[in-house]
């Protein structure tokens, strides 16, 4: 397979530098106010040595070089921004470490301690980011985590700031939004095999640092080596309103369910004239859906909670930051800044509902929808992460699904069968590559991409298919805008020419999350993994008691078989039951994480069990395994 191909001609035209470039010189200001220190070097190790993240493979973004022709100007700029790393200090009290993870953390001075938001994605980039504090603001101990949200950037590095003892013994509280750990592990673990495949080609972590290859996340930078970790929230906020008291610095919290997040919060702090929007607003367009997969956001009620949240504090805010990228400073700024966010995903919605409402599909929608100027002479409103395209499509989602109304398209044929009898219909796959040919020389990509998929899936062997479709996504992906279409394009045609990543069993990146669930979840979860195909005819139940659970709790459940289906019920012991399984939950969760076995723990006299051993077989003998490293861009 060939190598990465330089810009086409076609490709240096649409990436030409635009006459009425739209950059605010203010962003370089902002992103570099109130600096520091940063890490030297900026470079982050695990346990074993292994590199987390290496920010110098970024420097092409900070050595002054021109833009290239490989990278949409405007996400280059984007991306120089990003590039900023180091200690910042935002306001008084409050400080963020940027640049060393997709997300930032923020640390506010307490009475006796740190108030951490958002510890990163890893423990690693957050003990960092902690240790850089430490050096040079003096060491305190973390006496509260607040997760701004229920996404592992927001979350990951938890046990790199606090630990479970400290959080057990009441030393540091964890604080999150309503429905926190329901949303998180619905997101990371129901649906988290899937979404982490995806999200290799949103975020693009396996392709190399370099102008023509990952240059920005478009969020951050990039995002670390390493699986996340989590604590349990101990306090939820329920409510709008709802004011704290921690460790002495008072914080008004404002609920902001189905936005960005399905569990998401901003909140203020009064004593500092201090904004945090969470990831409710940024500098960039956000996604109403990314291409990860997620739930689809409410593009209707994020724009009112932004005015709500202008409504409650934007007149005593003199600094907004917020989870990723940098801090607005200034009332006119904060407002004005809030204002363009809210506007934005209103104008989205209403504009894609407008044409919905005139018989027009998403498809169509997304092609003929145009950002106006208002949100194009700002770049905090342009699309560097979330696209229009794609965001158009979201809101067509939410409300329509992703049909699109025309029987044609009800039930259509599979990928490859359907590529098989486009293949022919072109007349075999010399006609089709040739008509492919003319279609690229003539800058026609979209289309390329499209005709060419065809014959990949038909006949995913076929070289010149392969090499020739990695080409034209490798033209999509520099002209792209968007960091996330970026990397999906350029990551799809790393792997047309050489091949998916090698797969792996991602039972296991979930153990950190599988340690936090409740016993409700961690069944679900294995209903999810029952082959079907394997359980006919079956129909046994198994009881569990946890005997460091309260009976009127979880500490009671019947797991039972039924058509071909896992059920689990709270509270029940069966008398039919096929045996009785007597243990903990950390020792179930354990066994369930794959850390030890039922064999070992019931050895170790962890685990008894009374009755038949089959039907316990008959569950756990039956449940799938997932890898990660599935093909996407073939079949």
């Amino acid at each position: 397979m060939t190598g990465r191909k330089p810009a086409t001609d076609r490709t240096r035209a649409a990436n030409a530098d635009p006459v009425d470039r739209t950059f605010d010189p203010a962003d370089l200001e902002r992103a570099r106010r109130g600096f520091v220190a940063a890490l030297d070097p900026p470079r982050i190790v695990d346990d074993k040595g292994r590199t987390v993240i290496d920010a110098t493979r970024y420097d092409f973004l900070r050595d002054g070089r021109p833009r290239p022709d490989t990278v949409n100007p405007h996400l280059w700029r984007h991306a120089q921004l990003d590039a900023h790393h180091g200690l910042f200090q935002v306001a008084e009290s409050v400080w963020q470490v940027r640049g060393y993870d997709i997300s930032n953390v923020t640390f506010i001075r307490g009475r006796s301690g740190w108030i951490v938001v958002d510890p990163l994605t890893s423990d690693h980039t957050a003990r960092a980011a902690l240790g850089l504090v430490t050096r040079e603001l003096g060491e305190r101990p973390v006496t509260a985590v607040i997760y701004t949200h229920s996404h592992a950037d927001h979350f990951g590095g938890v046990l790199g700031v606090t630990s479970k003892d400290d959080v057990v013994a009441g030393r540091c509280q964890i604080i999150a939004p309503e429905h926190f750990l329901r949303e998180t592990i619905g997101e990371n673990v129901i649906a988290g095999p899937a979404m982490a495949r995806r999200a290799t080609y949103q975020f693009g972590p396996l392709l190399p640092p370099g102008p023509d290859a990952h240059v920005d996340c478009g969020l951050g930078p990039f995002i670390p080596i390493g699986a996340p970790t989590l604590i349990a929230p101990t306090l939820e906020i329920v409510a709008t309103g709802t004011e704290l008291d921690v460790d002495g610095v008072r914080i008004s919290f404002q609920l902001t369910p189905n936005t960005e997040a399905p569990a998401e919060m901003n909140f203020f702090f009064p004593g500092l004239g201090a904004l945090c929007m969470a990831e409710n607003c940024s500098h960039t367009m956000h996604n109403l859906v990314p291409i990860r997969g997620a739930l689809v956001r409410d593009a209707l009620a994020w724009s009112k909670y932004i005015n709500e949240a202008a409504e409650l504090f934007a007149a005593s805010a003199d600094v907004l930051f917020t989870s990723h990228s940098w801090p607005r400073w200034g009332r006119d700024d904060v407002r004005e800044f809030l204002v363009l966010q809210r506007d934005l995903y209103k104008w989205i919605h209403d504009q894609t509902m407008r044409r919905a409402n005139h018989g027009m599909t998403a498809l169509e929608i997304a092609e003929m929808l145009e950002l106006p100027e208002e949100f194009q002479r700002h770049e905090h409103t342009r699309g560097f992460y979330g696209d229009l395209v794609h965001n158009a499509k979201a809101v067509y989602q939410r409300y329509l699904s992703w049909y699109d109304g025309n029987p044609a398209n009800l039930h259509r044929l599979p990928p490859a069968e359907a590529g098989r009898r486009y293949v022919d219909l072109a007349g075999g796959a010399d006609a089709l590559l040739g008509a492919a040919r003319r279609a690229f020389d003539g800058g026609d990509y979209r289309w390329v991409a499209e005709l060419v998929n065809h014959l990949v899936f038909a006949d995913p062997h076929n070289a010149e298919a392969r090499n020739l479709q990695a080409d034209v996504l490798e033209q999509l992906g520099y002209q792209a805008e968007s960091s996330t279409f970026r990397n999906a394009f350029l990551t799809g045609a790393q792997e047309l020419r050489e091949g998916p990543p090698t797969p792996t069993n991602v039972n296991v990146r979930g153990r950190n999350l599988v340690r936090e669930m409740t016993v409700e979840q961690v069944f679900d979860a294995l209903a999810v993994r029952a082959k079907s195909e394997d359980l006919g005819g079956t129909a046994v139940s198994v009881n569990w008691v946890f005997t460091d659970l309260p009976e009127s709790g979880d500490g009671r459940w019947c797991l039972e078989v039924s058509n071909r289906t896992l059920h689990a019920t709270r509270g029940r012991l069966r008398e039919e039951a096929g045996c009785t399984v007597t243990t903990t939950r950390p020792v179930f969760l354990e066994i369930v994480n794959q850390s030890t076995t039922f064999m070992d723990a019931l050895a170790a006299g962890d685990v008894a069990l009374e009755g038949d051993a089959a039907a316990l077989l008959a569950v756990f003998g039956n449940l799938d395994t997932f890898m990660a490293g599935f093909p996407i861009v073939e079949p």
